[in-house]
């Protein structure tokens, strides 16, 4: 880029250029100062945008707001050759979708999703992928109030503080609404995981208010889809889905709000993604997990809990199993040592605060910094985590494709050590005739 340095004096300079000065620039400089301004070529300049996207190898970039046109992604890097077709985001866009049940929002969407470009012929090609969801249910004078005064614990007050204006309506980027941009690419993810290396991603709720599920009442080896999505809270858990759903209706009769943790299990992950020092694997789980919308708060393994043993207690010993692959007795670990996976589930704990947009007289100040009351209006979730868990889903399943990339490239281009080393293991031909029917349908 070409550039030159100009070096121009201030106030009372009788160099060429000081004229250009600010008067304010010339009040408060003196005449044996000197400021070094970098002049540049402007054709060369480039702006990023920053926030919007993830992913290195697979990345995506979600866009839209919550009472806008509409929302959605654009997926670059997804490898060609995929089966893929909008009944297979569907699914999960469904679990997203609000309205499903009397214990989410009532705002009425069909999350009808199209792809519009990087598919052909019911595969991937290799080119970015758009996908789009139109917004059919806004219902913008719901948020009047919002316009004038900030809502306790939301993002109103941030935004303006960030961008000095902000959108009013729905929260604009700040609503769960788009996280639609990352449920999509996520299902998509799933599939390219489950496909080339067997691995399965769950979530599921464990905790909704003060009714904390047991983790002993829960078999992650033998976890189903089926078992999480029985009821409405999407706990695995009958009797416990009861008494979290008590929970919900209790406050949501009262214009309330309470939080809750969404558990998530990866099963047959491929061993060895995940670098050091920056880019271990649970760092990269937690940025993505905590970059969803209400998270509190991120843990894997024996998490917080950990610190009350001893390393006797803690360590995972190893062992061989029968097929002479080196596995661990326990898992305190979290599937996940030194930053990288180790073969064994990976678990994780993702907290979800109350939601803030509450029905109550609550205290605030108004844009211009005047203390006032507010009732919020609008339609929002009583409790976020029944429709969080396809965002959790969503979020591993784009950092393990990410890594699963990352590793393919760096450590798979060439032949493995396999004394040491494990092939990424690619789905079973029964795996792949089951794919090849869903594609067909």
């Amino acid at each position: 880029m070409a550039s030159s340095l100009t070096s121009k004096s201030i106030l009372g300079s009788t160099k060429p250029g000081s004229s250009s000065l600010s008067p304010d620039l010339r009040r408060l400089s003196s005449p044996a100062v000197q400021i070094s301004i970098r002049t540049q070529n402007k054709k060369n300049l480039q702006i990023q945008a920053t926030g919007s996207s993830y992913g290195t190898h697979f990345r995506v970039s979600t866009f839209g707001e919550s009472h806008g046109g509409g929302v959605g992604c654009i997926i670059d890097g997804c490898p060609p050759r995929i089966p893929l077709s909008e009944s297979d985001l569907q699914f999960d866009l469904d679990r997203r979708r609000p309205g499903q049940s009397r214990i989410t929002t009532p705002r009425k969407e069909t999350d009808t999703c199209r792809i519009s470009s990087g598919v052909s012929e019911g595969m991937t090609t290799g080119t970015p992928i758009h996908v789009f969801v139109p917004n059919t249910d806004q219902r913008g004078l719901d948020y009047s109030e919002m316009s004038v005064a900030y809502r306790p614990s939301h993002a109103d007050a941030t935004y303006d503080m960030k961008y000095g204006v902000r959108s009013v309506q729905g929260g604009g980027r700040s609503s769960a609404r788009e996280t639609i941009g990352r449920v999509a690419p996520g299902a998509l993810a799933k599939k390219i995981l489950k496909q080339f290396a067997g691995t399965e991603i769950l979530a599921y709720v464990s905790q909704v208010h003060q009714v904390v599920l047991p983790e002993d009442l829960v078999d992650h080896e033998n976890l189903t889809l089926e078992q999480i999505e029985n009821n409405i809270v999407r706990c695995p858990n009958p009797e416990y889905a009861e008494k979290m759903i008590a929970a919900i209706d209790a406050v949501r009769t009262k214009g309330n709000s309470v939080g809750g943790v969404v558990t998530c299990i990866v099963r047959n992950a491929p061993r060895g993604l995940g670098t050091p020092v920056f880019d271990k694997l649970e760092a990269e789980l937690a940025k993505a997990c905590m970059s969803l919308p209400a998270t509190k708060g991120f843990e894997f393994g024996s998490g917080f809990s950990g610190t009350f043993l001893t390393g006797l207690e803690h360590n995972d010993e190893f062992y061989t199993d029968e097929n002479g692959r080196i596995r661990t007795k326990t898992n305190r670990s979290g599937g996940i040592q030194g930053g990288i996976s180790n073969g064994e589930i990976i678990n994780m704990r993702v907290a979800f605060k109350p939601t803030s947009t509450i029905g109550r007289k609550q205290n605030t100040v108004t844009r211009d910094k005047k203390e006032t009351e507010m009732i919020a209006r609008g339609r929002h979730d009583p409790c976020v985590v029944p429709r969080a868990v396809p965002m959790v889903e969503a979020m591993v399943a784009l950092v393990l494709v990410d890594q699963l990339m990352a590793q393919y490239a760096q450590c798979h281009l060439f032949p493995i050590n396999p004394e040491l080393q494990e092939p990424l293991r690619t789905a079973s031909p029964v795996e792949l005739e089951q794919l090849q029917n869903a594609a067909a349908l």
